[in-house]
Protein backbone atom coordinates (compact mmCIF):
# COMPACT_ATOMS: atom_id res chain seq x y z
CA UNK A 1 0.00 0.00 0.00
CA UNK A 2 1.03 3.59 -1.24
CA UNK A 3 1.03 6.00 1.56
CA UNK A 4 0.57 9.76 0.48
CA UNK A 5 2.46 12.50 1.24
CA UNK A 6 1.28 15.09 4.01
CA UNK A 7 1.51 18.92 2.86
CA UNK A 8 2.68 20.79 5.72
CA UNK A 9 3.67 24.52 6.64
CA UNK A 10 5.47 25.57 8.89
CA UNK A 11 5.52 29.46 9.54
CA UNK A 12 7.02 31.55 12.17
CA UNK A 13 8.41 35.04 13.54
CA UNK A 14 11.13 36.12 11.61
CA UNK A 15 13.97 35.08 13.19
CA UNK A 16 11.73 32.36 15.21
CA UNK A 17 14.56 29.61 13.42
CA UNK A 18 12.39 27.87 11.07
CA UNK A 19 14.51 27.54 8.63
CA UNK A 20 17.45 25.71 10.96
CA UNK A 21 15.03 23.24 11.88
CA UNK A 22 13.53 22.11 8.82
CA UNK A 23 16.92 21.80 7.76
CA UNK A 24 17.79 19.59 10.52
CA UNK A 25 14.78 17.33 9.85
CA UNK A 26 15.77 17.13 6.50
CA UNK A 27 19.16 16.18 7.46
CA UNK A 28 17.97 13.51 10.03
CA UNK A 29 15.21 11.44 8.43
CA UNK A 30 14.41 10.78 4.69
CA UNK A 31 10.94 11.15 4.21
CA UNK A 32 10.88 14.83 3.83
CA UNK A 33 11.06 17.32 0.49
CA UNK A 34 11.49 20.83 1.34
CA UNK A 35 9.86 22.91 -1.29
CA UNK A 36 11.83 25.47 -2.35
CA UNK A 37 9.96 29.84 -2.83
CA UNK A 38 10.45 31.47 -5.01
CA UNK A 39 10.86 35.33 -4.00
CA UNK A 40 11.74 38.98 -5.39
CA UNK A 41 13.63 39.75 -2.47
CA UNK A 42 17.21 40.23 -3.21
CA UNK A 43 19.91 37.20 -2.26
CA UNK A 44 21.53 37.24 0.90
CA UNK A 45 25.04 36.54 1.29
CA UNK A 46 25.85 32.78 0.62
CA UNK A 47 22.29 32.43 -1.04
CA UNK A 48 22.15 30.44 -4.20
CA UNK A 49 19.18 30.77 -6.51
CA UNK A 50 17.94 27.32 -6.45
CA UNK A 51 18.93 26.00 -3.47
CA UNK A 52 17.49 28.28 -0.83
CA UNK A 53 15.01 30.25 -3.12
CA UNK A 54 14.56 30.89 -6.95
CA UNK A 55 15.41 34.57 -7.12
CA UNK A 56 13.04 36.17 -9.72
CA UNK A 57 12.23 40.03 -10.49
CA UNK A 58 8.78 41.66 -9.67
CA UNK A 59 7.67 41.36 -13.60
CA UNK A 60 8.90 37.32 -13.72
CA UNK A 61 7.22 36.62 -10.74
CA UNK A 62 3.70 38.41 -12.01
CA UNK A 63 3.63 36.37 -14.74
CA UNK A 64 4.06 33.57 -12.45
CA UNK A 65 0.59 34.16 -11.08
CA UNK A 66 -0.85 35.03 -14.11
CA UNK A 67 -0.23 31.47 -15.41
CA UNK A 68 -1.13 29.94 -11.90
CA UNK A 69 1.87 28.67 -11.99
CA UNK A 70 1.67 29.02 -7.90
CA UNK A 71 -0.67 27.30 -5.50
CA UNK A 72 0.25 30.28 -2.97
CA UNK A 73 1.37 33.76 -3.17
CA UNK A 74 1.66 36.81 -0.81
CA UNK A 75 3.68 40.26 -0.27
CA UNK A 76 5.79 40.26 2.94
CA UNK A 77 7.70 43.68 3.90
CA UNK A 78 7.49 44.74 0.05
CA UNK A 79 8.81 41.21 -1.27
CA UNK A 80 6.42 38.71 -2.99
CA UNK A 81 6.40 34.74 -1.86
CA UNK A 82 4.47 32.09 -3.29
CA UNK A 83 4.75 27.92 -3.85
CA UNK A 84 5.57 26.86 -7.45
CA UNK A 85 2.87 24.38 -8.00
CA UNK A 86 4.77 21.20 -9.94
CA UNK A 87 7.18 20.02 -7.13
CA UNK A 88 4.57 20.46 -4.90
CA UNK A 89 2.16 18.17 -6.42
CA UNK A 90 5.10 15.60 -7.26
CA UNK A 91 6.72 14.95 -4.73
CA UNK A 92 3.12 14.50 -2.84
CA UNK A 93 2.71 11.52 -5.41
CA UNK A 94 5.94 9.86 -4.53
CA UNK A 95 4.80 9.75 -0.19
CA UNK A 96 7.09 12.55 0.64
CA UNK A 97 5.87 14.75 3.08
CA UNK A 98 6.15 18.22 1.70
CA UNK A 99 6.99 21.19 4.29
CA UNK A 100 6.26 25.07 2.52
CA UNK A 101 8.01 27.27 4.85
CA UNK A 102 5.39 30.20 4.34
CA UNK A 103 4.21 33.25 6.33
CA UNK A 104 1.01 33.18 7.74
CA UNK A 105 -0.77 35.00 4.45
CA UNK A 106 0.19 31.85 2.08
CA UNK A 107 -0.34 29.42 4.93
CA UNK A 108 -4.05 30.08 5.15
CA UNK A 109 -4.48 30.50 1.39
CA UNK A 110 -3.38 26.94 1.16
CA UNK A 111 -5.57 25.80 4.13
CA UNK A 112 -8.59 26.89 2.23
CA UNK A 113 -7.77 25.36 -0.90
CA UNK A 114 -6.08 21.91 0.61
CA UNK A 115 -7.54 21.41 4.20
CA UNK A 116 -5.95 18.34 4.97
CA UNK A 117 -3.22 20.54 5.22
CA UNK A 118 -1.22 20.36 8.39
CA UNK A 119 -0.18 23.78 9.84
CA UNK A 120 2.74 24.41 12.54
CA UNK A 121 3.99 27.49 13.51
CA UNK A 122 7.40 28.12 15.36
CA UNK A 123 8.24 30.45 17.86
CA UNK A 124 11.10 31.68 20.15
CA UNK A 125 10.23 31.54 23.92
CA UNK A 126 9.41 34.95 24.23
CA UNK A 127 9.70 38.22 22.51
CA UNK A 128 13.46 39.53 23.33
CA UNK A 129 14.72 36.12 22.24
CA UNK A 130 13.35 37.33 18.81
CA UNK A 131 14.65 40.52 19.08
CA UNK A 132 18.27 39.31 19.89
CA UNK A 133 17.90 36.65 16.77
CA UNK A 134 16.87 39.17 14.52
CA UNK A 135 19.81 41.87 15.38
CA UNK A 136 22.35 38.60 16.14
CA UNK A 137 21.62 38.00 12.09
CA UNK A 138 23.58 41.12 11.14
CA UNK A 139 21.74 40.72 7.89
CA UNK A 140 19.37 43.66 8.11
CA UNK A 141 19.45 47.45 9.21
CA UNK A 142 17.54 48.23 12.30
CA UNK A 143 14.60 49.99 10.51
CA UNK A 144 14.22 46.48 9.00
CA UNK A 145 14.27 44.34 11.77
CA UNK A 146 11.63 47.05 13.59
CA UNK A 147 9.54 46.10 10.65
CA UNK A 148 9.44 42.58 10.80
CA UNK A 149 8.68 42.85 14.77
CA UNK A 150 5.41 44.31 13.64
CA UNK A 151 4.77 42.42 11.17
CA UNK A 152 5.61 39.64 13.97
CA UNK A 153 2.53 41.10 16.38
CA UNK A 154 0.35 41.16 13.26
CA UNK A 155 0.89 37.62 13.28
CA UNK A 156 0.73 36.93 16.76
CA UNK A 157 -2.97 37.48 16.29
CA UNK A 158 -3.49 34.71 13.53
CA UNK A 159 -1.73 31.60 15.68
CA UNK A 160 -4.80 30.36 16.65
CA UNK A 161 -5.24 29.28 13.12
CA UNK A 162 -2.59 26.72 13.00
CA UNK A 163 -2.89 23.43 14.13
CA UNK A 164 0.26 23.07 16.04
CA UNK A 165 2.10 25.96 18.05
CA UNK A 166 5.94 24.94 18.41
CA UNK A 167 8.70 26.63 20.84
CA UNK A 168 11.54 26.53 19.08
CA UNK A 169 14.08 26.64 22.40
CA UNK A 170 16.20 23.69 22.44
CA UNK A 171 16.60 22.68 18.28
CA UNK A 172 17.29 18.66 18.87
CA UNK A 173 13.76 18.61 21.55
CA UNK A 174 12.44 20.50 18.37
CA UNK A 175 12.97 18.54 15.18
CA UNK A 176 12.00 15.54 17.49
CA UNK A 177 8.77 17.20 18.71
CA UNK A 178 7.86 18.15 14.94
CA UNK A 179 9.17 14.57 13.52
CA UNK A 180 6.79 13.13 15.63
CA UNK A 181 3.97 14.78 15.16
CA UNK A 182 4.01 14.64 11.87
CA UNK A 183 4.09 10.54 11.49
CA UNK A 184 1.42 10.74 14.13
CA UNK A 185 -0.40 12.73 11.89
CA UNK A 186 -0.21 9.86 8.91
CA UNK A 187 -2.66 7.88 11.47
CA UNK A 188 -5.72 10.05 11.23
CA UNK A 189 -8.25 8.06 9.62
CA UNK A 190 -9.25 11.26 7.26
CA UNK A 191 -5.57 10.88 5.91
CA UNK A 192 -6.15 7.05 5.05
CA UNK A 193 -9.43 7.09 3.30
CA UNK A 194 -7.50 5.41 0.50
CA UNK A 195 -6.00 2.41 2.40
CA UNK A 196 -9.05 1.58 4.63
CA UNK A 197 -11.04 1.28 1.05
CA UNK A 198 -8.22 -0.97 -0.30
CA UNK A 199 -8.38 -2.80 2.97
CA UNK A 200 -12.25 -3.38 3.20
CA UNK A 201 -12.27 -4.06 -0.65
CA UNK A 202 -9.40 -6.88 0.03
CA UNK A 203 -11.79 -8.31 3.38
CA UNK A 204 -15.05 -8.75 0.82
CA UNK A 205 -12.89 -10.81 -1.66
CA UNK A 206 -11.08 -12.92 1.17
CA UNK A 207 -15.04 -13.55 2.02
CA UNK A 208 -16.55 -14.13 -1.33
CA UNK A 209 -13.17 -16.84 -1.50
Amino acid sequence: MNRKGILLVVSGFSGAGKGTLMKELLSRYDNYALSISATTRNPREGEVDGREYFFRTREEFEKMIAEDALIEHACYVGNYYGTPRAYVEEQLSLGKDVILEIEIQGALQIKKRFPDTLLLFVSPPDAATLKNRLVGRGTETMEVIENRLARATEEANGIEQYDYFIINDDLDACVRQVHEIIQGEHSRVFRSLELITEIRSELKTFQKG
